[in-house]
C-alpha cells in the first residue's frame, strides 16, 4: 500500500471549506428558501414526521463511516493524508457514505419543511459535493491505492 500524499494544490485548494461547512450552508439555505419562497407545499402533517427518520438515518450513516475512519486510524478530512482504503461497513454500498448521509439528512429536512423549494437543496448539495470533492478525492485515491481502488470502484457505486 502506498502512502497518500494528500490532495495537491492542483486538484483541491488548501483553503477549501470542508464538507460539513457546505452541509450547514445548504441546511440554512433550505430553511431560508422555504420561508422566503414557500413554493407549493408538497408534504403535510403527519407525513412530515418521516423527515425526522431520514435525518436520523443520515446522522447514523455519518457516525458509522466516521467510526470506521477512526478505527482504521486514518483521516476523514479530504485534504489530509489517508493511510487506509476503507471498503467495509457503509462503504460496501456507497463509496461516499458520509456525503450520502448528508444528502439523506438534507432530504429529511426537506420533508419536514415540505415545500418544493426545500427539495431542490439536497439535489444541489449532491451536485456540489460531486464537483467540489468527489472527483478530486477519487483521482487521489486512484493514485494512492491504484488497482485496489479501481476494483473497488467497479464493485461499489459512487452514491448508492
Amino acid at each position: 500500500m502506498r502512502e497518500n500524499q494528500g490532495f495537491t494544490k492542483n486538484n483541491m485548494k488548501k483553503r477549501q471549506p470542508l464538507p460539513p461547512t457546505y452541509f450547514i450552508i445548504y441546511l440554512l439555505l433550505a430553511i431560508g428558501l422555504h420561508f422566503i419562497l414557500p413554493i407549493m407545499q408538497l408534504i403535510y402533517f403527519p407525513y412530515k414526521y418521516s423527515g425526522i427518520l431520514l435525518m436520523g438515518i443520515g446522522i447514523w450513516l455519518n457516525l458509522w463511516a466516521d467510526g470506521l475512519f477512526k478505527r482504521k486510524n486514518t483521516t476523514v478530512k479530504p485534504l489530509e493524508k489517508s493511510s487506509a482504503l476503507i471498503i467495509e461497513g457503509p462503504f460496501r454500498f456507497s463509496r461516499h457514505p458520509m456525503y450520502l448521509g448528508m444528502v439523506v439528512g438534507l432530504l429529511g429536512v426537506a420533508i419536514i419543511l415540505g415545500s418544493l423549494i426545500a427539495f431542490l437543496v439536497p439535489i444541489a448539495f449532491l451536485i456540489t459535493m460531486h464537483i467540489v470533492f468527489i472527483r478530486c478525492e477519487e483521482k487521489a485515491l486512484e493514485q494512492v491505492f491504484g488497482q485496489e481502488y479501481l476494483d473497488y470502484k467497479k464493485r461499489v457505486r459512487c452514491w448508492l
